[in-house]
């Protein structure tokens, strides 16, 4: 059982958690639990070391912003004792869960389940803050965000869990956003692939970490909510395409306003131009998403990309450098940019659904910028002010909002 920031945001909180564990534990289960930091202390210790030194030392930057799930840990078991469940914690280095060195973003190694399963042989539940590891050095190593997501996965892997459940502010995992699309209904299975598809191109439930390692270890994950009463037909369960029971057309469609789009006009017509164009943008660490290219009459081409929002000022710098080298005429950026994806696994055995999303879209006079596919997703990207219309409209189309109840 994993619980986000919001679930232990405070002491009441943390006492309705400890209580949902003690009724799993009732239900006949044996149970670890991985906690995040209560709701907003990470952001506090994150400008606690900003203050000091916006550039401080990795390492004791981790240091700082891992203190949140100690404290969270220490209360929860604190809260299960109160209550009559046997309870300890412990830190990521106590298990171990061993990382790289990557300070800040650090990736899982290894997660060593012996203490935590003769913990749980002996009748206590152990408690485990999440989104931290130990490095080969013995330094605390964080995970990034999502990584308390991770954790949990990681921590289900190690002890063979049956099951991974993130509890979290919302009931599971939906069609679309029920914020922008009233008709969005909540799955009652998405599989690991459509899953990191969506957390992929905006779907903010689940982190693409937390999913691939889930994929990867074949541990099955189920998101519901810490606000509601809930049973095991509660939340949504991320599960292999093989037990996938019906594989729809479109399972989802996700939308992202995070990225900017960079165009690059009259760039010669040569062999080995897009190396040199993104091979600087790569070396600089930038993360290019989509990418059309157009031929001109005159023997020169555009070149149309995305990155994200915060990294477009730094690729125009690096383009506007290299403008000499490459030879291009002009370079222009707009944020005013949205994403839409829609994703399904349905798709490796149906055509039609590129058709049925540029219809739509035509027909709601939205025009479409940029394009790129994989085997169970179409992305597209289009002007911000028309990011709801086309979710809605998408979302229609694909017959996703039909008054049937939850989906199987």
């Amino acid at each position: 059982m994993k619980f986000g920031g919001t679930s232990v945001k405070d002491l009441e909180r943390i006492r309705i958690v400890a209580e949902k564990v003690k009724k799993e534990r009732a239900r006949g289960q044996r149970v670890a639990v991985v906690v995040s930091a209560m709701s907003g202390v990470t952001n506090q210790m994150v400008h606690y070391c900003r203050d000091l030194d916006p550039q401080a030392n990795p390492a004791e930057y981790d240091a700082v912003v891992a203190t949140g799930e100690q404290v969270t840990s220490g209360l929860l078991a604190i809260a299960l004792e109160a209550i009559g469940v046997p309870a300890r914690s412990f830190q990521g280095w106590q298990i171990p869960l061993r990382t790289d060195e990557s300070h800040g973003c650090a990736a899982i190694e290894d997660v060593e389940g012996r203490a935590l399963r003769a913990c749980m042989d002996e009748g206590v539940v152990p408690v485990i803050a999440g989104f931290q590891g130990v490095d080969v050095h013995g330094r605390i190593a964080t995970l990034g965000r999502g990584g308390s997501d991770t954790s949990a996965v990681a921590v289900a892997a190690a002890i063979k869990a049956d099951q991974c459940d993130i509890y979290t502010d919302v009931d599971g995992i939906y069609t679309t956003d029920p914020r922008i699309v009233k008709q969005a209904r909540r799955l009652e299975r998405i599989t690991y692939e459509e899953m990191l598809e969506l957390a992929s191109v905006g779907a903010k439930v689940l982190q693409t970490r937390s999913v691939g390692l889930a994929m990867r270890e074949k541990v099955h994950v189920r998101v519901l909510s810490s606000f509601v009463e809930t049973d095991d037909k509660s939340g949504t369960i991320v599960v292999d395409e093989d037990e996938s029971v019906e594989k729809k057309l479109v399972t989802g469609i996700a939308y992202s306003m995070d990225d900017a789009k960079i165009t690059i006009r009259q760039v010669p017509d040569e062999p080995g131009i897009a190396a040199r164009i993104f091979g600087p943008l790569s070396a600089a660490g930038l993360n290019i998403d989509m990418i059309v290219q157009s031929i001109g009459a005159d023997r020169s081409t555009n070149m149309t990309f995305t990155v994200g929002k915060g990294d477009a000022a730094r690729a125009s710098q690096i383009l506007e450098e290299m403008r000499a080298d490459i030879g291009y005429g002009a370079l222009s950026a707009s944020h005013n940019v949205a994403k839409i994806s829609v994703v399904g696994v349905g798709m490796r055995s149906n055509t039609g659904v590129a058709t049925t999303m540029f219809r739509t879209l035509a027909e709601k006079g939205i025009n479409i910028q940029v394009i790129s596919t994989s085997e169970i997703k179409i992305s597209v990207l289009i002007d911000a002010e028309y990011m709801e219309l086309a979710m809605r409209a998408l979302h229609t189309a694909y017959g996703l909002d039909a008054p049937d109840g939850v989906q199987a």
